[in-house]
């Protein structure tokens, strides 16, 4: 485990700034000057096409000075993994992610790869699944995948774009609700609230919080707790 390299974003847009703008910093660095060749999941785009979400990437990954293969371009996705200096999973509809990871069969194939020291940037979605499972995302299971199972890099849950923000005469339940109902029936699994503009990175063994906002901590048995930027989260990992 602590051959893993992870950068995982709650998410890819800010208002008002680029797309992948936010991080971009974070981006240079975990990347640094070698890896160059990058192998990208485009399977969370639902609406948008897979041909259109690898060329954004490619555009804007370039830009720091990448070359990009989609996993969806193809005929040997697993092969072409083989050759990547690190692989990009982008965000979108989560369910729809995970079921294109099993029927591709790069679940397996990701998980081997980035256990054995290969980078994984992930953003929304492809935060999601470097978890133990898909069970705290915010998409709609517009499919049904073979498992709710995922990457399971880590231990603890992440629930990406966490907001605890309640609309004006809207009763239904807040975020924090829904995950304290998580939390309840699954009282061995923590999960960390990841709002926008955060991200967690995972390097040499150690997991720290980066970003503009601190995260929320969900433990059964505890009231859910802030973490602030900064704030080595090591803990988690064990």
């Amino acid at each position: 485990m602590n051959d893993m390299r992870l950068l995982l974003l709650s998410n890819s847009t800010m208002a008002g700034e680029p797309w992948l703008g936010w991080p971009e910093s974070h981006i240079r660095a975990f990347l640094g000057a070698g890896l160059r060749r990058l192998f990208f999941v485009p399977f969370a785009g639902v609406r948008m096409s897979w041909d259109e979400y690898a060329r954004m990437a490619r555009e804007r990954l370039g830009q720091l000075g990448c070359s990009l293969v989609s996993a969806h371009e193809t005929t040997d996705p697993i092969g072409a993994l083989g050759e990547a200096h690190a692989v990009v999973v982008g965000g979108g509809n989560t369910w729809h992610l995970v079921n294109e990871l099993y029927a591709s069969g790069l679940m397996a194939s990701i998980r081997d790869r980035v256990l054995g020291g290969l980078p994984y940037l992930g953003w929304s979605a492809g935060s999601n699944v470097a978890c133990p499972t898909l069970m705290t995302t915010n998409d709609m299971p517009v499919v049904q995948p073979p498992s709710f199972k995922t990457l399971g890099f880590l231990p603890f849950q992440i629930n990406p774009h966490f907001t605890d923000a309640q609309p004006p005469g809207h009763g239904g339940e807040t975020r924090t609700d829904r995950l304290m109902e998580f939390i309840e029936v699954n009282p061995g699994v923590a999960v960390v609230g990841l709002p926008e503009g955060d991200l967690l990175r995972f390097e040499g063994g150690n997991l720290q919080l980066s970003g503009s906002r601190p995260a929320r901590l969900f433990k059964k048995g505890k009231e859910p707790r802030d973490v602030q930027p900064g704030e080595p989260l090591d803990f988690l990992m064990a």
